[in-house]
Order: structure tokens, then C-alpha cells, then sequence
């Protein structure tokens, strides 16, 4: 495994022009208690390429003009006058610029298979958000040439949309567009003050009356727990990536034939694999919500998507039917995942009292891809062939991961955000679903797509 010959520092200076406390937004609260539950810091990692002749002047100049222009990536946890989180935003400070230094004989491709190793494992190492900056930056050169820029950016900081913007101006010429000295607005602080008022602790309470009917009559869990210690596996918590390129592409042509947007289509084929396995008829998932189509939140770097519920009825359906139902059923949801968390707890709290029990939605489907799509456009690129499909079957990877410490749901399925292919990295609770019914899943994922690629009336389970 190639490793750097050289690990150095440089420290970049910056300020910004907006600083001060302030509580955590609600997309800032939300994702922090994910945090605190599951263990999980859903750091997202991210690299770019160098021009020929970048020098790391040039990306300390980078680093620093995100720093002047976003509040959040200089923000950091504080407690508040309750004795809950809240955040600080630093007017100015220092931050590290990682500097990786790999053998010179090495070739194009290894450096570029380095850096997207270090994209997908830079993300896993832990912060501490009292003390760390939400970004850190690194530098990849040979040969004396900075080849990529790898970075990792931390969840508290702003969601894959988000990340998305900080990418366009971290590419940004510095001559074009904004001025360096003009961040963007408005920032997560006006958002924190926006989110106290009248309006929108309202917009909160409304929001609250969906989540009211789609939690009143469900189930304890989302899967049966096993009582039988025997059938307990240790360690509780796994992990599987599995990535399909032939999925994607009968994604594409499921999604083209029935007008519905690539996500949609996936969580849907997803949610049927699901259904075919553990013989859900009905199956409520948590959803991330994308908010910045709201007013004044589209360009703002902060968390600003939250999880909805979403229940498909699986039952008797085909998968264009399943699809067209995900597609109608996530627009509500979609409308319904703007909202403070703490409400949510109120109201969960007191269901759970007129219940009898408490319960929980405690299956996750994340699309990253969602987060970033501006269009359906993906969706309608090109002719898919099922000679095309069937090529890209023996690409297909099913790779184990591992285990994990702690996770305060039975199945999370993440959608990676990876360009020709349905990556899912799916993590799971082995006392709930064994490794035979996740791997089901995650073949299946592609059975459904495939089946159905060019069949209207396949049937989902």
C-alpha cells in the first residue's frame, strides 16, 4: 500500500468578516444529535486535482479564502447559557495545511488511487468540536509537483449541498466572480437568529402535524428484534459497501420510463430489495431532505437538510408502481423537513405516551446524490441498452467492511455520491438482520433494477 515518504505543516492565518455566538441552527442540531446517538460523525470527504505548477502557496491561498468566506468552517462548539450546544464563530485564527509527500517514482494512477483512498478513510478519523475547525485540508505532491488537494469537512459545518458550493468557489478562479473579501450571505449565524422567530418557530409547529400522522401507528422498530440470545452475533454492528454500476444504469432507464428523478427511482428499487426480503408490505424509512430550494437558504454553507418520514406500501405493486409512489409520497415528505429538532422530540415523547410504547423509524435510506442534483437531467442522459446492463453485471462489488461501534438504528443505507455506479455503503444491526439478509438486499438492489429496466410490469415483491 503506497504511503507518504513526508508529513508536513504549514499553519494558514485567516479572518473572517462575521463572527460572534450564537445557538445551533436546526440543521446544526439535528445532524449533531445523529451524532450523539449513533457515534457517527458523518464527516464527508472531498479532492480536486492541480493545475500543472500549483504550489502550496497556492493552496494555503485556497484554504484561506474559504475560511474568510464562510462563517461556518470557523465555527466551533460551545455551551450554551442552558448548559446545551451551541456554537462560536471565530473572527480569525490559524488553521494546519496538511502537506503529503509521496515517493517521486510513483505514476499518475497510484497518486490518483491514493488520494481517493484518503477521500473515503480521511473521513472516518474523529474531531473534537470544542477544539478542531470543521475543514481540514491536505496537499498531495511527488516529484515536487502538488498534485491534488484532499480534504475533509465536518457535517456540523454545512450538508452535501453545501459542501457542493464550497467546492465551486474552492475551483474559483480568484480573479473571477466574487471578490475575495465578499463570503457569502446570509451566513450560519443570520440563519441560528432567522430560525428564533415568529415565522418559522411556527413553520416548525405546522411541520410537526405530518410527523404526527406518519409516527402514530407505527411499529416499535422498523425489523424484529431477535430475543433469542443465541441469534445475537457479536460484534452487534456491520458494515458492507456494495457498488453496481448495471443498477445504475437500470436506474436510468427505470427512471426515464416513468418521468421519475434518479433518487427517487433508487430509494424506490432500494426500498422494494427491502420488501423482498424481509416481507415488508409497508415499509416508513427516515429520508434526508434537501431545504435549500426554501427562500434564502440555497446558497447558505450550514447543515440545511433534516430527515422526513416517507412510508411506501409495497404490497401487490409493481416497480413502476413503487416508484411512482416513492415519487409522490417523498414531494409531501420533501415539504415537511424544515423544523426544530427539539419540537420533534416534544411530540415524539408524548405519542409514545398516548402509544403505550415507544417506537421508532429505525431504517435510513440517504441519497448524498440528493443533496447535490440541480435537475432531473441525470436522469434522461443517453439511451440505456440492456446489452449496456449486462456487460456491467461482472463489475458488480460486494465488499465487507467491517464492524462498528455504535448505531442507534437497525439499517442505514447510504447512497455514495459517486459518478456511474449505485454505491451503497450500508451499515446494520446483526441482531435484527443477518449478514445473509443484508447481503440479500444488496444483490437484490440489482435484481429489482435490473428486472424491471425494461419490463413496466415486473412485479417488486
Amino acid at each position: 500500500m503506497l504511503e507518504p515518504i513526508g508529513r508536513d505543516l504549514t499553519v494558514v492565518e485567516f479572518a473572517g468578516a462575521h463572527a460572534g455566538t450564537a445557538p445551533l441552527t436546526w440543521g446544526q442540531k439535528a445532524i449533531y444529535q445523529d451524532m450523539c446517538e449513533s457515534g457517527n460523525q458523518f464527516n464527508m470527504g472531498g479532492r480536486m486535482e492541480l493545475l500543472p505548477g500549483s504550489t502550496i502557496e497556492d493552496a494555503a491561498a485556497r484554504l484561506r479564502r474559504l475560511m474568510l468566506r464562510h462563517a461556518a468552517l470557523r465555527m466551533r462548539l460551545r455551551t450554551d447559557g442552558a448548559g446545551g450546544p451551541g456554537q462560536e464563530i471565530a473572527g480569525s485564527g490559524e488553521i494546519g495545511l496538511d502537506i503529503l509527500t509521496l515517493p517521486g517514482e510513483v505514476d499518475e494512477e497510484q497518486v490518483a488511487r491514493y488520494a481517493s483512498d484518503l477521500m473515503d478513510t480521511w473521513p472516518l478519523a474523529r474531531s473534537d468540536f470544542e477544539r478542531d475547525w470543521p475543514l481540514r485540508m491536505a496537499v498531495i505532491r511527488s516529484a515536487g509537483s502538488c498534485l491534488y488537494l484532499v480534504w475533509v469537512l465536518s457535517h456540523l459545518a454545512t450538508d452535501g449541498g453545501g459542501h457542493m458550493l464550497m467546492l465551486e468557489d474552492l475551483m474559483a478562479d480568484e480573479t473571477a466572480g466574487r471578490e475575495v473579501g465578499d463570503p457569502r450571505h446570509p451566513d450560519v449565524l443570520d440563519l441560528a437568529a432567522a430560525e428564533q422567530e415568529p415565522q418559522l418557530r411556527q413553520l416548525s409547529k405546522r411541520t410537526l402535524r405530518y410527523w404526527e400522522s406518519a409516527l402514530k401507528d407505527i411499529p416499535a422498530q422498523t425489523f424484529t428484534e431477535s430475543t433469542d440470545p443465541r441469534d445475537r452475533p457479536e460484534p452487534r454492528y456491520w458494515q458492507a459497501r456494495f457498488r453496481s454500476p448495471a443498477t445504475h444504469l437500470a436506474v436510468l432507464a427505470i427512471a426515464a420510463r416513468t418521468g421519475t428523478d434518479l433518487s427517487r427511482a433508487t430509494v424506490a428499487v432500494i426500498a422494494t430489495a427491502i420488501g423482498r426480503v424481509t416481507a415488508a408490505s409497508r415499509l416508513t424509512i427516515k429520508v434526508m431532505v434537501n431545504n435549500r430550494f426554501r427562500p434564502g437558504l440555497a446558497d447558505v454553507i450550514a447543515p440545511i437538510a433534516q430527515n422526513s418520514v416517507l412510508t411506501i406500501d409495497l404490497a401487490g405493486a409493481t416497480v413502476d408502481e413503487v416508484v411512482t409512489r416513492t415519487r409522490k409520497g417523498s414531494l409531501t415528505a420533501g415539504m415537511r423537513a424544515y423544523y426544530d429538532p427539539d419540537d420533534l422530540r416534544d411530540l415524539i415523547a408524548r405519542l409514545d405516551a398516548d402509544r403505550g410504547y415507544r417506537a421508532a423509524v429505525t431504517c435510513r435510506i440517504n441519497d448524498q446524490r440528493a443533496m447535490v442534483m440541480r435537475s432531473d437531467s441525470e436522469a434522461r442522459t443517453g439511451e440505456v441498452s440492456s446489452e449496456m446492463i449486462s456487460q456491467a453485471l461482472g463489475e458488480t462489488t460486494l465488499t465487507w467492511l467491517g464492524r462498528r461501534d455504535n448505531m442507534h438504528e437497525q439499517a442505514n443505507i447510504l447512497i455514495e455520491n459517486r459518478p456511474g455506479v449505485v454505491s451503497l455503503h450500508m451499515l446494520w444491526d446483526r441482531w435484527c438482520l443477518s449478514d445473509e439478509q443484508v447481503e440479500a438486499i444488496l444483490r437484490g438492489v440489482e435484481e429489482v433494477a435490473v428486472g424491471a429496466a425494461f419490463d413496466p410490469a415486473a412485479f417488486g415483491i
